[in-house]
């Protein structure tokens, strides 16, 4: 692990972020070139003096999780995330581990997006980054492990991740999620991570394992959806998404028609932002 290299790459790159580039308020009395350290920890959620002592050179070796995150709050590119893992003593990351690297041109658009419902998701429905609104509006999505990070497994597996959806919505969802794990699992092969998930579906869930059995493939987002929140009540949402076939990930938006009813609840929602409780509870 080199220290010094370590501390000084995420100064320089702390310091060349400005609060507007992660859609921070700049206030009044900023002396500091760039984001606070604070400001960065805040970003990558975790203490605000564990990553001080990482800047400082005086911390233990991060994980790979927290340079993933660190990476993520940094707006670090594919290369400059390498560099981290390989100054961090973990060596450039596989293949695998950059599937969850969010291109820093997509966390402009979330950044753009803080009042609006909207997350990223990669190519197995992991999420990878939430605006506050959607965080609110479906709880925190980017703190599970394992399969769990899937939706796709917490949607056959944990009842609770279905309670944010109306009755009408579940079945269409669930032919969507397993068409999504189909074709990635083909793209991937049988030995992939992707084919390892589909396998544990198919002996956890019964309902996953009959969808898989019909073989269908391209099953859409429906552009409609609706919803009922435990804050706010039932939601009527248009879905918008938008892949970044480089990235291999996808950004999903979700609208109201402005001046409905729905409309007025999302921005209930984006006020009070993620202390809304979470969906799933």
């Amino acid at each position: 692990m080199e220290y010094g290299d370590l501390s000084d790459f995420l100064r320089k790159r702390r310091e060349a972020l400005q609060p507007e580039d992660v859609g921070m308020p700049r206030g009044r009395r900023r002396r500091t070139p760039g984001l606070r350290r604070e400001e960065v920890a805040a970003l990558a959620s975790m203490s605000a003096d564990y990553y001080s002592r990482l800047e400082g050179g005086r911390g233990p070796q991060p994980s790979v999780d927290m340079l993933g995150a660190i990476a993520r709050a940094l707006r670090l590119t594919t290369e400059e995330r390498d560099h981290l893992f390989v100054l961090a003593g973990h060596g450039t990351p596989p293949r695998t581990t950059r599937a969850c690297h969010v291109d820093p041109g997509m966390l402009r658009i979330l950044d753009r997006l803080q009042d609006t419902p909207a997350m990223l998701l990669n190519r197995c429905g992991d999420t990878l980054a939430q605006t506050p609104a959607h965080v609110a509006f479906a709880g925190e999505q980017t703190n599970y492990e394992g399969f769990e990070r899937s939706e796709a497994y917490r949607w056959f597996t944990d009842p609770a991740s279905r309670t944010l959806y109306l009755e009408q919505e579940v079945a269409t969802h669930s032919r969507m999620l397993v068409s999504m794990l189909r074709s990635v699992a083909t793209a991937d092969g049988p030995k992939s991570y992707a084919a390892t998930l589909v396998k544990a579906l198919q002996k956890l869930s019964p309902e996953f394992a009959e969808l898989w059995d019909r073989h269908e493939v391209g099953v859409a987002h429906s552009r409609t959806k609706h919803f009922n929140h435990p804050v706010v009540g039932e939601l009527e949402l248009y879905c918008e998404v938008i892949d970044n076939r480089d990235q291999q990930q996808t950004l999903v938006v979700f609208t109201a028609t402005p001046g409905s009813e729905s409309a007025e609840k999302l921005q209930l929602l984006s006020v009070l932002g993620s202390q809304t409780l979470d969906p799933a509870r």
